[in-house]
């Protein structure tokens, strides 16, 4: 193969070519209408009274952290198997991440060990719904009301997932979305945190404009110049034409969606019978978004290795965090604190998962993986080539 087939990718078409270029000839480049165009739109499809939109996933994870309160000390429960910044934006507020173990079958964040990390320092929970897959949202719910803890979602792989009929967004106290250009849907670069709780908007909506009480465009309307700075903020503003993009985007998610369970189907039904390849487990009323879809094999190295030299984009989601060496120094994490999520770490793979991924193209990966089947069901003595 000439060119890798990637494990995602961004879809752009003209429409969405189109919009932006209709806000770059607009008065109006950032801090205006498609901002707050953009989140009313989010906050409708997944159903929550309000939504802040900002310049990254990690800003709205850091923004949700700073409206909920979190400070020095503050213990907040998150799972290993995720990005880091899941866990980065407890420590820029000064928190403490403190790792629960995941479920195996599914790799999310599991009740029980959640319960053996609570302490009275415990502020929140942040469940990540790993590769698009909702977490158990009526168990995590249960803890967090009992508790009084702030559940969290990062959903930055699950926007268009459901569970039990409520779509993500609406699971949460509050719930963050990302807009890479591998997620469902791209701003470029850009996030959003959903909630129905107005105390955190309006802190996050500061927090977004380096915590001054008021942006250019409400002082535009007023006719007004003065503005405070109340508490220490960042500039995590996003930009009109990004916006505009991710609404233009937004009406073919439905679509997209579709199309990406279909593919996930098709591997599902290569994957069935294999012994030596699993598929994560999908658990029943939940609606996957397939944001990534993820194996797990014998050989994991061996495989990833063997998969890109043959033009597949394979990637590894993710290294555990607490085994990151920052994570090692600073709170002297290691080995051992989540033995499901290290086991189960060196044997995952994500494979190609995007809604431009042909049939042509997937049935090239398709034939990689049944070579690979047959060396590792010991047919052939080295990896197909």
């Amino acid at each position: 193969m000439n060119k890798t087939i990637p494990y995602g990718r961004q879809s752009i078409d003209e429409q969405d070519i189109e919009a932006v270029v209709e806000v770059l000839r607009s008065d109006w480049l950032t801090t205006g209408p498609n901002v707050e165009s953009f989140e009313g739109t989010i906050a409708g499809f997944v159903g929550a009274a309000n939504a802040v939109a900002v310049s990254s996933g990690t800003a709205a994870l850091h923004a949700a952290m700073y409206a909920i309160g979190i400070g020095p000390g503050d213990e907040v429960i998150v799972p290993p198997i995720t990005f880091a910044a899941t866990a980065n934006a407890v420590v820029f507020q000064g928190g403490i991440p403190v790792f629960a173990d995941v479920d195996e079958d599914t790799l999310l964040i599991n009740p029980e060990r959640i319960r053996e990390k609570i302490t009275l320092r415990t502020k929140a929970i942040i469940a990540v719904d790993y590769a698009g897959h909702p977490c158990d949202y009526d168990a995590l719910r249960k803890i967090a009301d009992e508790k009084g803890i702030v559940l969290v979602a990062d959903a930055c792989h699950a926007l268009g997932a459901a569970y039990k009929g409520r779509m993500a967004g609406s699971l949460a106290d509050l719930t963050v979305f990302s807009f890479h250009p591998v997620k469902h849907i791209t701003t470029g670069e850009g996030g959003m945190v959903t909630t129905d709780n107005p105390d955190y908007v309006k802190r996050m909506r500061m927090f977004r404009n380096h915590c001054i009480d008021a942006d250019f465009r409400q002082r535009e309307e007023k006719g007004a110049w003065f503005y405070q700075m109340v508490d220490l903020g960042y500039n995590y503003r996003i930009s009109d034409f990004q916006c505009a993009l991710g609404m233009s985007q937004l009406k073919k998610l439905p679509e997209w969606i579709q199309r990406r369970q279909e593919i996930a189907a098709v591997y599902d039904r290569f994957f069935v019978e294999q012994k030596r390849v699993r598929s994560l487990q999908v658990n029943p009323n939940v609606k996957h978004a397939y944001h990534l879809y993820v194996v797990r094999v014998d050989d994991r190295d061996g495989v990833f290795k063997a998969l890109r030299s043959n033009g597949i984009g394979v990637n590894v989601h993710y290294v555990p965090v607490h085994l990151h060496p920052y994570y090692k120094q600073k709170f002297r994490y290691g080995e051992g604190l989540c033995p499901v999520a290290e086991k189960v770490y060196g044997e995952i793979i994500s494979l190609p998962m995007y809604q431009g991924l042909t049939e042509e193209l997937q049935d090239i990966c398709l034939q990689q993986l049944k070579a690979l089947r047959r060396t590792l069901d010991g047919e052939n003595e080295q990896y197909a080539k």
